[in-house]
């Protein structure tokens, strides 16, 4: 059967969103992890790391072959240019799955609810998870309007993340006894950070993609 151009780059699409999704699921699972103390689910993201890999190096391999014999130009181009961009970041977001799993295995460590509460946790994956769906539809409908409402989110982020150590030493100082347990969340803290981070870098490309504009170099306003 002869594959065309349009058809490899229809599986290509459908590649990179099976790879968005395994590295959601990958984020979801460490997540119910950490805030349930459930060992044997991080060890299932652990061993599902493999799988995150296997797709990481086809959706290489798929853009480098579809490089090689269609010469895409313009939008096509775009297209595959942001595809393995995203994919790399998505390895990284599952890179970062994996740690935090590792960490609850490794660390063994039960949280207190309370400290849950007051470094916002909640709030970190509830604007995780938006951003995700942001990604996701923006990518799934070809709209970059979705993709846009992920920078506001991420400076959310950024802000618990800045104010996190302070709440910390805080905590420590009403009691030393959870020292193990808030350096061990202000690690994991930072991983969701720089989750953010990797996709506020994908919205950027679904844009670069979509329409042409490159923001990663834009200065500041």
């Amino acid at each position: 059967m002869v594959i065309n151009a349009e058809q490899e780059r229809a599986q290509l699409n459908q590649t990179g969103l099976e790879m968005l999704s395994l590295c959601i699921s990958q984020i979801e699972k460490a997540t119910e992890a950490f805030l349930t103390h459930d060992t044997d689910l991080a060890e299932e993201v652990i061993n599902t790391e493999n799988r995150v890999n296997a797709l990481d190096l086809k959706l290489q391999n798929d853009c480098e072959k579809f490089l090689a014999l269609y010469n895409p130009v313009a939008v096509d181009l775009r297209f595959v240019m942001a595809v393995l961009k995203i994919n790399f970041d998505l390895e990284r977001i599952g890179d970062h799955a994996y740690g935090i799993s590792r960490i609850i295995v490794d660390q063994d460590k039960k949280i207190q609810p309370n400290l849950f509460e007051v470094l916002k946790f909640d709030k970190i994956y509830e604007t995780i998870t938006s951003m995700f769906d942001d990604i996701t539809t923006a990518f799934e409908s070809k709209d970059a309007s979705f993709a846009r409402k992920v920078f506001k989110k991420d400076k959310v982020l950024d802000k618990i993340n800045a104010n996190s150590y302070a709440i910390i030493e805080e905590e420590i100082k009403k009691d030393n006894g959870v020292i193990n347990q808030t350096l061990l969340l202000f690690a994991i803290i930072k991983k969701y950070e720089r989750v953010g981070d990797l996709i506020k870098n994908i919205a950027e490309e679904i844009i670069f993609y979509l329409e042409a504009e490159v923001l990663k170099h834009k200065k500041k306003k």
